[in-house]
């Protein structure tokens, strides 16, 4: 995999992020940097470390199934996309308004970091098929998510139940671009 492709692939991944620090920092009371880099390293962390987990599952099952490698990658990842898209695009309860607080405690953003980064876990088990350097990706999907959820909080008080959902759409149309480019490459290269 290029490194345009594995920027890609990071900046999909981290859309989800993106969109839920983008809810997070819309409900606190005016977030500053500090909080919005905390957000940021607490989710980049975790969808770093769950590419990790999830290619070191998929390579003990690698050579069972090799010749599908491609197919695997581009199922996972556009089924990846389809279900942020679909996330993206239900409906969100209208909470009743109440004082906003200061920060997000260290359990609530780290599960919700969990929850955003299983689609990463899957995506390691596709990587785990294909010849990619998992340290680099996943530092890269790791980097691509602090920046993104940091941003997110930032943002977030302004426009993060409107945007949210569209960000959240647009990563998912990008992790099918992304399965997509894996299938037509490796068909390509079959040709």
């Amino acid at each position: 995999m290029t490194f345009i492709a594995t920027l890609i692939l990071a900046l999909g991944m981290s859309m989800d992020a993106f969109a839920a620090a983008l809810g997070k920092g819309a409900t606190l009371h005016r977030p500053g940097f500090k909080e919005a880099l905390r957000t940021g390293l607490i989710f980049g962390s975790i969808e770093a470390l769950t590419p990790l987990i999830g290619w070191a599952l998929g390579l003990a099952a690698s050579r069972y199934i090799m010749a599908w490698d491609h197919w695997i990658a581009f199922i996972l990842l556009a089924f990846l996309g389809g279900r942020m898209m679909m996330e993206g695009f239900r409906q969100t309860a209208v909470a009743e308004p109440c004082e906003a607080p200061q920060s997000h405690g260290f359990m609530v953003l780290a599960t919700t970091a969990v929850a955003t980064s299983l689609d990463a876990l899957a995506v390691g088990v596709g990587l785990a098929f294909l010849q990619v350097n998992i340290i680099t990706t996943a530092l890269t999907i790791g980097a691509a998510t602090t920046v993104m959820a940091t941003t997110g909080v930032l943002v977030g008080r302004f426009i993060g139940p409107v945007l949210g959902k569209w960000a959240e759409v647009l990563g998912g149309l990008v992790l099918i671009a992304v399965g997509a480019t894996i299938l037509l490459q490796h068909l390509g290269q079959a040709a």
